[in-house]
């Protein structure tokens, strides 16, 4: 112990104010400078600060897919590595115009908090392909993914780096993936290698209730902030942005609960009805209309640039990263922020926010029902087992609440908000590993 104490101690003279002036834009500076409220507030070891600043590998293939007409297209794809001191990494794969090294790196990043959040035994990692799949066939979409998992090679594995879905990647992308990759191992070691991906369809391999957990999770912290509280959810408002699987699990769920959803916005714009929005009927009319709100016949159009500014209780941004920012915070009307996409508020946003007195439950927190669902089925694979929908639901429920617990009192015993409460638990625990096992060699 005494080697591994002198090893961590090792530090340079490099003063946590020089490393703030490295330029940074985007998402990589959200995740950045919420890192570093973190550290400086748990005063973290400078050595384990530079680690948890920096990305372990740094994946970029470039390949070549024929498309239906027979002409061949270049697609670029990434896989970013942040950190896996804490066990293999993990993290969705992409498929977005926006995808690029920089985006990998924070989303990679955030992963990391997450997964250490929510006690499990994985680190981070994010990736996918810069593409709008819009404009691909279902068959073109296929051998993409199959040439990008292939170019990936043994980047990915069960025991090393786990994709998962994430924006315009579904359990269908995830069984192409899984199956390349069990095809380019010897036979015998084929059926052991399963869990390489989760978030697969419930016939390959995949979890009952997968495809809601993220959304469910959303829910439960809504539901446990609201306990807290002494709140009630029925006849609350809410709004979300993006209707894709975490927005409509969070509305349907927020529904049964009582809340009424008032407004809607996606890539094909924003629906407001203030008698409220019947979640089924929404997701059904999305289903047969290209995954599009646009038109439905029960809400009223709204301006995009009023989304925000609906009279609401509770906004759930579940769409992309900066979406809400110093440009449209001022105008949002609701008390609480649920985040159920990964970094929707930047840092000048979330100021205005939080000094106007509105509540945000982090992404790191309020989204982790996806990978908690997704090492459920890591373990279900990894040991032979078949799962049920009810008992999924409840180890959910358990792991989600005790997670919530903990970073709600941690804020209330350090007068902090809810995301700098949640980096403290996270960066500790990664910080915990490193001190106890010490840096090789």
């Amino acid at each position: 112990m005494t080697t591994i104490t002198a090893d961590i101690n090792n530090v340079s003279n490099e003063t946590s104010s020089q490393k703030k002036k490295i330029p940074l834009k985007g998402m990589m500076n959200n995740v950045m400078e919420q890192f570093y409220s973190a550290a400086d507030h748990i005063e973290i070891h400078p050595n384990i600060r530079k680690i948890l600043s920096i990305t372990n590998n740094e994946i970029m293939v470039s390949f070549p897919v024929k498309m239906d007409n027979g002409e061949v297209e270049i697609f670029t794809g990434y896989r970013v590595q942040h950190n896996n001191a804490l066990g293999p990494y993990k993290g969705g794969l992409r498929y977005h115009p926006t995808v690029d090294i920089d985006a990998a790196r924070a989303l990679a990043m955030w992963m990391t908090w997450k997964t250490s959040l929510a006690g499990l035994p994985y680190g981070g990692a994010k990736g996918g392909i810069q593409l709008d799949p819009s404009k691909y066939s279902q068959s073109e979409l296929e051998r993409i993914t199959r040439r990008f998992t292939f170019a990936l090679a043994d980047n990915i594995g069960p025991e090393h780096d786990i994709p998962a879905p994430d924006v315009n990647t579904n359990s269908q992308t995830m069984a192409w993936i899984a199956d390349t990759y069990m095809s380019t191992r010897p036979p015998a070691e084929r059926s052991a290698n399963q869990h390489v991906v989760t978030g697969k369809p419930d016939g390959s391999g995949g979890l009952e209730g997968r495809d809601r957990a993220t959304g469910y999770g959303v829910f439960l912290n809504i539901k446990f902030w609201a306990e807290k509280n002494n709140k009630s959810l029925i006849g609350k408002k809410f709004i979300v942005q993006g209707f894709g699987n975490v927005g409509y699990w969070a509305s349907h769920f927020m529904e049964k609960e009582g809340a009424k959803l008032v407004a809607v916005q996606d890539a094909s714009g924003s629906i407001r009805s203030t008698n409220g929005i019947d979640v089924e009927d929404l997701y059904n009319y999305a289903k047969v209309n290209m995954g599009s709100i646009s038109g439905f016949h029960g809400a009223f159009d709204l301006d995009n640039e009023k989304f925000f500014a609906t009279e609401c209780d509770i906004c759930i941004p579940a769409a992309l990263g900066n979406q809400i920012t110093k440009e449209n915070a001022s105008i949002i009307k609701a008390d609480l922020i649920a985040e159920g996409a990964n970094g929707p508020t930047s840092v000048e946003g979330e100021k205005i926010l939080l000094n106007k007195g509105k509540t945000i439950l982090p992404d790191i927190l309020c989204n982790s029902g996806g990978v908690v669902g997704s090492y459920f089925e890591w373990l279900q694979n990894r040991n032979g087992e078949l799962w049920h929908l009810d008992e999924v639901m409840a180890k959910l429920d358990k792991k989600i609440r005790e997670s919530f617990n903990k970073v709600y009192q941690y804020a209330e015993n350090e007068g902090l908000d809810l995301r700098t409460a949640a980096y403290c638990i996270a960066i500790r625990r990664i910080e915990k590993a490193y001190i106890q096992r010490g840096i090789f060699p």
